[in-house]
């Protein structure tokens, strides 16, 4: 991991402490949960090449599957922009046809391309986290290494980091986007509490939740329900990491790094704390990912732990009743090995099929040249906030004040580090996010919960030797 570069006097300069400083990888998150179907659709082939001429010159219709999370209302932009790399490839490639298929991002990950992977039948084309998914996806035969496509489109020195999709030297997959996770808050409800300025320090974040307690205020919105776990794991993440480094993290599929660790456990009771106290909210249980946002960002709460994915809902005036009100800031020095450290990185993109026909190698070779590009990379950070995959983003004109704010709390940290479920098995993740929702409900203390995952890693570790 590189350090990061120190903020710009300008909009640019934050902008560009974005897309130069983080080096890292991470597999929390990207674009997240709240819907559990799926929404398929074919698109149609370009108006300039219709079906009786292309049967009269002899060009035979294929068909290419695309599968994409952007499921969510919040996700309409994202989308959008993927329709316009979409109608570009249909023009480009004579014969083609799309079949666009959009599921909710949990169902994707853990329910369905797994089956399509053990089945050997998945798409061509589909959303693809990096870490452990493209390692055991790469490793069974199933996903297409890219590194001769990206050499003849020019590519190869294009992505700020591929490490995550990359295993024994071949890149299997390419991340759509950057990310960094920490607070928003609400500037206006940090006021009437009497805070004058967020927090630098876990003291100081604790005063700050019991002073907006004290006024009626929740504290942190969060909806970790049934199937968003990830959302209570993105900040206990941070914790673990804060108070004992990410050496831990990535020691636990080493075997090296303990779940039973003492600064976990601290970690498991710090969130624990948290939850006691009622700074999160306490019905943190019974919401789901998309419910704890919206608390917060129609001013319901005064702070949300999350992605740097969540700033378009945050910002999009149909939505949320605070846009000007919000600012960000990283998760606060606790005293430990983590201190000044931030999690981000690039870790949910595209892999593509490793059965392809000519046909659809072709057609894959330009909905990559489309989609991944300065142009669409520029677009996505001004109509979208998403932070480039991609080197050669320079005119930012238009960027919202939020991602600048975002930009300099990344810009103040010294390293990234990537999120915990890059770097561990699928079992363990799983594992984690039931034992999170237990400790947080009272069926489980902090001792126990460390066990628990500790018994899983262990036997993940083992089978994988």
């Amino acid at each position: 991991m590189k350090n990061l570069l120190n903020m710009k006097k300008n909009l640019v300069g934050v902008i560009t402490a974005i897309i130069l400083t983080t080096t890292v990888l991470a597999g929390c998150g990207t674009e997240k949960k709240e819907e559990t179907g799926g929404t398929k659709t074919t698109a149609p082939v370009a108006t300039n090449a219709p079906k009786a001429k292309k049967v009269k010159d002899g060009i035979k219709p294929f068909t290419v599957s695309l599968r994409h999370i952007n499921v969510r209302d919040t996700q309409k932009k994202t989308l959008a922009m993927l329709q316009d790399v979409v109608d570009k490839t249909l023009k480009d490639v004579p014969g083609l046809k799309i079949e666009m298929d959009g599921v909710e991002d949990t169902v994707n990950r853990d329910t369905k391309l797994k089956a399509e992977m053990a089945a050997g039948n998945q798409p061509n084309i589909f959303n693809l986290f990096g870490g452990d998914d493209t390692i055991n996806y790469a490793k069974a035969g199933r996903l297409l290494p890219l590194n001769d496509i990206l050499a003849k489109l020019n590519l190869s020195d294009q992505f700020f980091d591929l490490r995550e999709f990359t295993v024994d030297g071949k890149i299997y997959g390419l991340p759509e986007a950057g990310y960094v996770e920490g607070f928003y808050y609400n500037k206006k409800l940090f006021a009437n509490a009497g805070i004058t300025a967020p927090p630098t320090t876990w003291d100081g974040f604790l005063a700050d939740c019991a002073a907006l307690k004290a006024k009626g205020i929740t504290p942190i919105a969060m909806g970790g329900g049934a199937g968003d776990a990830w959302v209570i794991n993105m900040l206990f993440n941070s914790l673990f990491v804060g108070l004992g480094g990410p050496e831990l993290q990535e020691g636990f599929a080493k075997g090296t790094g303990q779940w039973t660790d003492p600064k976990i456990v601290d970690a498991f009771a710090k969130l624990k704390d948290l939850k006691d106290k009622g700074f999160i909210d306490t019905n943190v249980l019974g919401l789901k990912y998309a419910e704890g946002q919206a608390k917060f960002y129609t001013a319901q709460a005064a702070m949300l732990f999350d992605g740097s994915w969540a700033t378009s809902a945050i910002v999009d005036p149909t939505k949320s009743t605070m846009a000007a009100d919000a600012g960000f800031f990283r998760f606060p020095n606790i005293s430990g090995a983590g201190d000044g450290l931030i999690n981000g990185g690039w870790s949910n993109g595209y892999g593509f099929s490793s059965v392809q026909t000519p046909d659809q190698l072709a057609a894959i070779e330009a909905f990559i040249n489309n989609f991944y590009n300065p142009a669409m990379q520029t677009r996505q950070l001004i109509d979208d906030n998403r932070i480039p995959s991609m080197k050669g983003v320079s005119d930012i004109t238009g960027a919202q004040p939020l991602v600048a704010e975002i930009g300099k709390q990344q810009a103040s940290a010294t390293k990234a580090y990537p999120a915990f479920d890059a770097l561990v098995q699928a079992k363990v993740k799983a594992v984690v996010e039931s034992t999170v929702q237990e400790l947080l409900g009272g069926k489980l203390t902090p001792d126990k919960a460390a066990e628990t995952i500790q018994k899983v890693q262990d036997l993940a570790n083992k089978a994988q030797k």
